[in-house]
């Protein structure tokens, strides 16, 4: 990737809002692309947190192995995200892997040595950085007491909306939105089993309140959806 393009694109980045050129200069140096495979491991637990990741194209998933031996996705990660961070605040290994999904990707990383060194030079990113690290912690507490206190129907709804107002299109009363997830991934994610978002989405698609294929979901009414 030609350095231009680099720069084109880290622009783009919620994180590298309002930094000056100079900034932008010096992260064009640091960064290396890379693109892997679908499917394919990019990091895994208890390796050295020592790199930052930017996503540019397809999508990628966080997760960790439940004591049972399940897969639980953390998060599921499109273009322009930032991740594998928590090495900028103090994490030595990986407490978490990262795959590729169902199609190629491609990212950028950046070492935690040279980003330290652009924070320590640079208030406004440091501030970018503490807001996205609030930003996932408060997803992280929401979660949390959605396993707690709702229903896996009532996850799974959420899961729907959630997806809709974050990358839906809007049509009407409709909401479309495309996703490469198999049912077993949005059960890894909303804390249920298969069997029960197999048996959750056929009721909301016999009510009308959805349609689904393989890879796009289109709720029918999102003030419906309850």
């Amino acid at each position: 990737m030609k350095s231009a393009i680099k720069v084109d694109v880290l622009r783009h980045f919620p994180l590298f809002e309002g930094l000056s050129e100079e900034t932008f200069t010096k992260l064009e140096g640091m960064a290396e692309h890379h693109s892997k495979a679908k499917q394919v491991q990019l990091y895994e637990t208890g390796d050295a947190s020592d790199r930052v990741y930017f996503l540019l194209k397809g999508t990628v998933k966080t997760c960790t192995m439940s004591s049972d031996g399940r897969e639980v996705i953390k998060t599921i990660l499109h273009p322009l995200a930032m991740f594998g961070e928590l090495g900028l605040v103090g994490e030595k290994q990986r407490h978490e892997s990262a795959f590729t999904m169902n199609e190629e990707v491609v990212y950028m990383t950046i070492s935690n040595a040279n980003f330290q060194l652009l924070m320590r030079a640079n208030h406004r990113l440091c501030f970018n950085v503490l807001q996205l690290t609030g930003s996932r912690l408060l997803l992280a507490e929401a979660k949390l007491e959605a396993l707690i206190f709702k229903d896996a129907r009532s996850r799974i709804i959420d899961f729907l909306k959630d997806s809709a107002n974050q990358r839906g299109r809007k049509v009407g009363y409709e909401m479309l939105f495309k996703h490469s997830l198999t049912q077993q991934d949005i059960a890894n994610l909303t804390g249920t089993s298969r069997q029960t978002v197999t048996s959750v989405m056929n009721d909301l698609r016999k009510d009308n309140l959805i349609y689904f294929n393989r890879n796009t979901i289109l709720i029918r009414d999102m003030g419906k959806l309850l």
